[in-house]
C-alpha cells in the first residue's frame, strides 16, 4: 500500500551557486561523504548535487514531515550498490519516523538536464 509520495525539482545553477558560495561546509551539512565522492566523479557535478537534495526534499514531502523533529539532511542518503538503480538509505531520526509509518519499501527516480534536476520518491507499508 502506497503511504506517501514526493516529488521536488533544483534549479542546477542555484546548487551550484549554494556550492560555490558555501563551498564544503554546505557540503558536509546537506550530503554523506560517499555522497560528495560520488557526484563529485560525475561529469556534471552540481546536476548530481542538485538531484541527491531533491531527492531529500521528496522523501521528506513523501513522509509528511517536513525538515522538524531533528532530522538532518545527511539522515536522508541517495545509494547506488553495485551501480545498480538509485535508493535510498535512511538513517537516525529520518528512519525513525519512517518506522513509525510502516514504510516497508521507499521507491526512488531522479532525473536531470543542464538546468533542472529532480526526484520522485514513492514509500510503500505492508
Amino acid at each position: 500500500m502506497i503511504v506517501g509520495i514526493g516529488l521536488d525539482v533544483v534549479e542546477v545553477d542555484r546548487m551550484a551557486q549554494l556550492l560555490a558560495r558555501r563551498g564544503e561546509a554546505a557540503l558536509r551539512r546537506l550530503f554523506t561523504p560517499a555522497e560528495v565522492d560520488h557526484c563529485r566523479g560525475e561529469p556534471h557535478p552540481a546536476a548530481s548535487f542538485a538531484a541527491r537534495f531533491a531527492a531529500k526534499e521528496a522523501l521528506l514531502k513523501a513522509l509528511g514531515t517536513g525538515w522538524q523533529g531533528g532530522v538532518r539532511w545527511i539522515d536522508v542518503e541517495v545509494v547506488r550498490p553495485d551501480a545498480a538503480a538509485p535508493q535510498l538509505q535512511l538513517h537516525g531520526r529520518t528512519a525513525q519516523l519512517a518506522a513509525r509509518r510502516g514504510v516497508t519499501r521507499c521507491h526512488l527516480s531522479l532525473t536531470h538536464t543542464a538546468q533542472w534536476a529532480a526526484a520522485v520518491v514513492v514509500l510503500e507499508a505492508a
